[in-house]
């Protein structure tokens, strides 16, 4: 009994936090888009660098992480491939005004082909961010902004447009 008393009190503190730890459902945190059916995945990456770059939304990084999969020997390696796109000026307003945009900067959408060949994008629904955030009129409309750059780009490459 003593030993059992002990237990609790030495795990209370995990269990206490564990419980009080928000639990999400994933999937309702993304929105992905599948490539339509005729259009090869390098036309949707060129369709969506193509349409960012008219957009003012600059490609500042690239991660082919299907290629570090295979470099590190790891089977069945299914393309993925991140891009970040960033427009400097409101990012550098975003910060100015709170440092912790910075955490979701830059923008991401992730290339990738599932296990039956299909191509998605996806990246992070910025709804639920933009309505939970207690924005200026300014900076609520510059979120606003870089979301439907985000969502017409993802179009763009999923259709092939350009």
């Amino acid at each position: 009994m003593r030993l059992r008393l002990i237990a609790i009190i030495l795990f209370l503190p995990t269990m206490v936090y564990a419980a009080e730890e928000p639990v999400y459902d994933i999937a309702k945190t993304v929105v992905k888009m599948q490539i339509e059916e005729g259009v090869s995945i390098e036309e949707a990456i060129s369709s969506m660098k193509l349409y960012a770059n008219m957009l003012n939304m600059k490609l500042v990084a690239h991660q082919p992480l299907s290629e570090e999969y295979k470099a590190l020997g790891l089977p069945n390696v299914n393309r993925t491939e991140i891009f970040q796109f960033c427009d400097s000026k409101i990012a550098k307003e975003m910060i100015e005004y709170d440092i912790n945009y910075a955490a979701y900067m830059p923008c991401r959408i992730t290339l990738v082909v599932d296990k039956q060949g299909t191509g998605w994008f996806v990246t992070m629904d910025l709804n639920i961010f933009i309505a939970s955030a207690k924005l200026p009129e300014r900076i609520h409309q510059l979120a606003l902004s870089v979301r439907n750059r985000l969502m017409e780009i993802m179009k763009a490459g999923a259709s092939g447009e350009l």
